[in-house]
């Protein structure tokens, strides 16, 4: 398996019921949930998507980066992107369904409570939509979106159910095919409504893809592209994004090509790029990054970059570490206002708290390690 260094983790059942981890009931003990309708699969991630994930320890080291000081080159167009407000809301959504708020009303006593409520449960964080059923999807989002419209809030979907997800790894899973997820592509974009959306297509499917032949992986790239395309259509409002990686991955010119071959450089199917997702590279180092995945990326000013900022507040551990690494902390706030030129906004893509599969059954949540992110 290629060595990842996104860790998505274990996409739990379709029907929502998440097993305990290893039959234990204590109160750290990740409890079997069944959600509310509808059904969404609230896992996040650490170093790629994965269940009993299996990962590479050291993941694939990068060019060296130079300081977040040094000059970039930037067109004017990005310079003044930077000066004047984000095109989409400031507002983001938080889903009132997902672990960390079932843990914090079933905990209330807890001397962790409070801690884990106010810096991580209250913060919005995205939701994870993976039931490869293409009807199940499609109330999925539609809830997601009309209770985001209710509240005049932008919602963060994260599309993650690309065929061969996950080479094979712990976070296999997704449609049977290309055909059928094109459907189900369709019918996530008939959930999405006419408001503002902010979509992370397919974590890893470009950055990881070299684990398809050429021919498998240029048909995942048409797909992708035509996802993004018919998402875009379906809702103008629509901000979709695709997969770069992180800065200790792939060089920023590679994985530019790759993204050229999978439709981002198209305004028709791409508002740019997301990074870090599941990672703890800081954000100074995916600024510098993004910046110029998106300059060899080329296509129109206006593509930008979202960061997951969700657990990168000290940065990635020594040795390449992913699964659930200690002396982590929580990252910046999620917001879509963040001063920097071409980058769009910092969003907690994975929920923090969230196992990645050593603190608990992977995408679980675990109030031990979310506490110490919080606290820290």
């Amino acid at each position: 398996m290629v060595a990842v260094a996104s860790a998505v983790v274990a996409v739990a059942t379709v029907t929502g019921a998440i097993s305990t981890l290893d039959g234990r009931h204590d109160a750290d003990a990740a409890k079997s949930v069944a959600t509310g309708s509808p059904h969404l699969d609230r896992r996040t991630a650490a170093s790629s998507p994965s269940a009993t994930v299996t990962k590479s320890p050291s993941p694939k080291p990068a060019s060296p980066s130079p300081s977040p000081s040094t000059s970039l080159s930037r067109s004017g167009a990005a310079v003044e992107r930077e000066q004047r407000p984000s095109t989409v809301s400031a507002l983001l959504y938080r889903h009132p369904d997902s672990h960390v708020l079932d843990w914090v009303r079933a905990h209330p006593s807890d001397p962790r409570t409070p801690l884990i409520a106010s810096r991580i449960a209250d913060r919005p964080a995205a939701v994870w939509l993976t039931d490869p059923s293409p009807s199940a999807v499609a109330s999925q989002v539609r809830a997601v979106t009309s209770g985001a419209a209710a509240q005049r809030r932008v919602p963060v979907l994260v599309a993650y159910a690309i065929p061969d997800r996950d080479c094979g790894g712990a976070s296999e899973g997704g449609a049977p095919d290309l055909d059928a997820y094109d459907r189900w592509i369709d019918a996530f974009a008939a959930g999405l409504g006419s408001g503002e959306v902010v979509v992370v297509l397919e974590p890893d499917s470009v950055a990881q893809a070299g684990c398809l032949s050429a021919g498998r992986r240029a048909e995942r790239f048409a797909s992708l592209a035509r996802a993004g395309r018919v998402l875009k259509a379906a809702d103008p409002r629509a901000r979709v994004y695709y997969d770069a990686g992180h800065s200790g991955w792939h060089p920023a010119g590679e994985q530019a090509a790759l993204l050229r071959q999978a439709g981002a450089a198209s305004a028709a199917s791409s508002d740019g790029i997301f990074s870090n997702v599941s990672n703890f590279r800081t954000t100074s180092d995916e600024i510098t990054y993004d910046r110029r995945v998106l300059d060899a990326l080329g296509g129109p000013a206006g593509l930008g970059a979202v960061i997951d900022t969700s657990r990168n507040g000290n940065g990635a551990p020594a040795g390449g570490a992913w699964c659930d690494p200690a002396g982590r902390r929580l990252g910046q706030a999620p917001t879509l206002s963040t001063g920097q030129a071409r980058i769009d906004a910092y969003l907690w893509v994975k929920l923090p708290g969230e196992s990645d599969g050593c603190k608990g059954a992977p995408g679980t949540f675990s109030p031990s390690y979310a506490y110490a992110l919080a606290s820290s």
